[in-house]
């Protein structure tokens, strides 16, 4: 497994990271969320071995991975890092891009493994396509397929779907974490996106102040999320009498203490966020249908 102890870094005496633990096992999927800012990137670089650490050492099962002090070339061969910049090769194709660092002694496995790959990412019709004509999407998409190419033991993603488009997005995420789950692939993944977290990650880091403020299951953060930096993460939300309540947890009853007037109606699709008044505070819920403006609401909290 992936054994990260005490790791402390800074950029120029600035604090970065303090006194980082975790462990991640084979096959493993674990996610780590923060504002931005908070030191997500740097911890996959300094995983990766591309920052040296002040203090602490990270080991995947018995090797330590060490950083460009102890290392000419940065990285192993059994991990694989994929950045929010790609670094492929544009005049040739995405199959070729792809296969590139693959054995030329087996073209028959190669192709086939290029194949399946070009599948996973959903790039079957622009596998001949110049890299250089694609969008940033799909250049994102056939980054993912070469960090996949040589079978690493755990991939490092940042931010992996922040160039795909919406049209895109699920399906691809669904085929890629499938993918890494069936092929028992570690996966740490630096993201925004909530989407990218649930239905998927085993765990979940909430990076803060420079130390994981929190390490658990996404079920168990949403469910009762301890701070509101947890909370906004998921969703909308208030916090009522210093409890974090989602907007979906409030709902309109006939009578109730809890009294609001409707000041604001948001189409989202299934539903409409509604903000409302309540004396000094904006309380946010959802609703199936919209209420007009003005509208008197008696409220109840409903976990």
């Amino acid at each position: 497994m992936l054994q990260v102890k005490n790791i402390t870094f800074s950029y120029n005496k600035t604090p970065v990271l303090k006194d980082i633990s975790f462990s991640v096992k084979p096959g493993e999927h674990l996610s780590i969320i923060g504002e931005s800012g908070s030191g997500k990137s740097t911890l996959l670089k300094v995983l990766y071995g591309e920052y040296d650490t002040e203090k602490g050492n990270i080991f995947w099962k018995d090797e330590e991975i060490l950083g460009p002090k102890h290392n000419l070339v940065i990285g192993y061969d059994f991990m694989k890092y994929v950045a929010q910049e790609f670094d492929l090769m544009p005049y040739i194709s995405v199959e070729e891009n792809i296969g590139k660092f693959l054995s030329r002694f087996y073209p028959e496995e190669k192709q086939k493994r290029v194949a399946e790959l070009i599948e996973v990412v959903e790039l079957t019709n622009v596998a001949k396509t110049k890299v250089k004509l694609l969008s940033g999407g799909q250049k994102q998409r056939v980054a993912l397929a070469r960090a996949l190419a040589k079978q690493p033991e755990i991939i490092l993603l940042d931010e992996p779907f922040s160039h795909i488009d919406n049209f895109k997005k699920q399906s691809l995420r669904r085929s890629v974490f499938k993918y890494l789950k069936e092929n028992n692939i570690a996966c740490i993944v630096a993201t925004h996106d909530k989407e990218d977290v649930l239905g998927h990650a085993d765990k979940m880091i909430v990076l803060n102040n420079h130390n994981i403020a929190v390490n658990d299951s996404p079920e168990n953060l949403y469910l009762n999320p301890k701070t509101p930096l947890i909370a906004s993460f998921f969703g909308e939300f208030n916090v009522i009498q210093d409890e974090i309540i989602y907007a979906h947890q409030l709902r309109v009853v006939e009578q109730s203490d809890l009294k609001a007037t409707v000041k604001q109606s948001y189409f989202k699709g299934s539903y409409y966020l509604v903000e409302a008044d309540l004396e000094d505070q904006t309380l946010l819920l959802e609703s199936l249908k919209i209420l007009p403006l003005g509208t008197s609401l008696c409220l109840k909290i409903s976990k």
